[in-house]
């Protein structure tokens, strides 16, 4: 049920949380923050053309920082060609452009910082869009150095294993791809692959990705449906979507790879 779901999500959180402090007691600046939720496209639009973006946000510094909060969450930026309002990336290192630069965003970061405020990104590690190239690259043949990167299921071996999409329109979260004659799985809609956390590569390229931004100076982030991304690959008939077999694996190896090295919020 989405209650139970909804329970283990609140379960999961408290699990990254202790991951991420071995000692309870200790005060740190997570704990005591106040965060503010930024939604970029209907935040502030800096230049007429009826979309908010990072200028907006920019223009509106020491507003923010009157709100005396400590944290700014903000809603996807990267580039998208926006089928799930950037919860379907195209480029995890890449702004979307009707948002800004990759520019404004240093600016805006440089800008919440020296008010004392720290930023938050929203990261979409269980999906990509399938205008990303990975996903362009994975579709084209089954021997592409990218088809793992995605699920795939042969249509040879029949219809795949029942499993819901939580927005097609059918409610089936496998789509065929004539193009080499398979299903690719997609829980959300049909533009949004799921991405295989069961491929060590993939897992990597995802904590790349992460280090990048940890790097330019970001605060952390807020997962997206963290509990999602690992799946039981025998695909058994069960229809259990949250914490796969390798779940806790997978987190302890993100905190491993990239956690563990920074004083960040996640």
């Amino acid at each position: 049920s989405w209650k139970s779901a909804w329970l283990r999500l609140q379960q999961q959180k408290l699990t990254i949380r202790e991951m991420a402090t071995p000692n309870d007691k200790e005060k740190v600046w997570w704990k005591e923050a106040v965060v503010y939720q930024i939604y970029p496209r209907s935040f502030k639009d800096s230049n007429g053309d009826g979309i908010g973006d990072l200028r907006g946000i920019i223009e509106k510094l020491d507003y923010l920082s009157s709100l005396n909060i400590d944290i700014i969450w903000m809603s996807p930026v990267f580039s998208s060609p926006n089928k799930d309002m950037g919860y379907d990336v195209s480029d995890y290192r890449n702004i979307m452009q009707e948002f800004g630069t990759m520019h404004d965003f240093d600016d805006l970061l440089q800008g919440l910082h020296d008010r004392g405020i720290k930023l938050i990104l929203d990261l979409v590690p269980n999906h990509s869009s399938d205008q990303h190239e990975w996903f362009k690259q994975s579709r084209t043949s089954r021997d592409n150095p990218y088809r793992d990167y995605y699920h795939w299921f042969p249509a040879e071996n029949g219809t795949p294993p029942k499993r819901v999409s939580f927005f097609d329109e059918n409610n089936d979260a496998w789509r065929y791809d004539q193009q080499t004659n398979a299903y690719y799985l997609h829980y959300f809609s049909a533009e949004q692959p799921d991405l295989n956390w069961e491929n060590p590569k993939l897992r990597q390229e995802m904590y790349d990705i992460m280090k990048f931004w940890l790097d330019k100076g970001i605060d952390g982030f807020r997962i997206d449906v963290l509990p999602l991304i690992c799946k039981d690959t025998t695909w058994p008939e069960s229809q259990d979507y949250a914490n796969g077999p390798h779940l806790h694996e997978h987190l302890q190896e993100m905190r491993r790879e990239v956690f563990s090295k920074y004083d960040v919020l996640s």
